[in-house]
């Protein structure tokens, strides 16, 4: 007997009976959306890593999967209710399909909204829970991961939109160890990178974000990887083009 597809998310899949966005309105310009639009997007079990670079479109795909699988904007569960500056897409009136008997748990972390989910959760928090008065109070680095730790305890969909922004190259290995182990209990997770690191994840299906839209990759094979890789041996061969 096959096992039982528990995946949060199966597919994102293009509604027929939605409107649809014009081609000449964002976020439509940017392909990588214009291809989820045009064929949806299958979400393996375990981890997904998006890489590209600065307006590629994966942060847009975070926002995107947070919001149709319910999710507030700017981070935190289907049950946090509080907006700043609404700037996100919304679900493009994507259908998801999910496995039988999967998990609804989901939580959303975006590094540019975390200040203001910290600030929710200290305005909301139970007295059950004073450690979650003490976010503003830590280091960038260290508020996100005792946030991570609190709360990626299940299986479920996790999306982490930038996490390496507020970590450290130790912290960032510490989060790749808590992510190998969030998705060997079950988990489904999806995280949009600029780290190297991230994108070695054991096991994930790295996606490379670019003017194509989306197209697999390799580690070895990621314009990123040989960046860094080339920066690191001979870091004068990228600044002298600079001064």
């Amino acid at each position: 007997m096959s096992a039982v597809d528990r995946r949060p998310v199966r597919r994102l899949r293009p509604d027929p009976g939605a409107e649809a966005i014009p081609a000449d309105v964002w976020p439509a310009t940017v392909p990588a959306v214009a291809q989820l639009l045009r064929e949806g997007l299958e979400l393996p079990a375990g981890a997904t890593v998006l890489v590209g670079e600065n307006g590629s479109g994966k942060s847009t795909l975070v926002e995107v999967v947070a919001a149709a699988v319910g999710l507030n904007a700017e981070g935190g569960s289907v049950n946090a209710r509080y907006s700043t500056r609404p700037s996100e897409p919304g679900s493009l009136g994507l259908i998801v399909e999910r496995g039988p008997g999967a998990p609804r748990w989901a939580y959303l972390l975006r590094d540019e909204t975390l200040h203001g989910l910290y600030s929710y959760l200290e305005e909301t928090r139970s007295d059950g829970n004073p450690s979650e008065a003490t976010f503003h109070e830590l280091s960038h680095g260290e508020a996100f991961l005792t946030l991570f730790h609190d709360r990626a305890t299940r299986p479920g969909l996790y999306l982490l939109d930038e996490p390496d922004a507020a970590l450290s190259f130790t912290a960032t290995l510490s989060l790749v160890a808590s992510l190998t182990e969030l998705v060997a209990r079950g988990a489904q997770v999806v995280v949009a990178t600029h780290s190297p690191v991230l994108a070695a994840l054991p096991g994930a299906h790295l996606l490379e974000v670019g003017p194509w839209g989306l197209r697999e990759a390799t580690w070895d094979g990621l314009e990123l990887t040989a960046n860094w890789a080339q920066f690191l041996r001979s870091p004068q061969s990228f600044l002298r083009h600079l001064t």
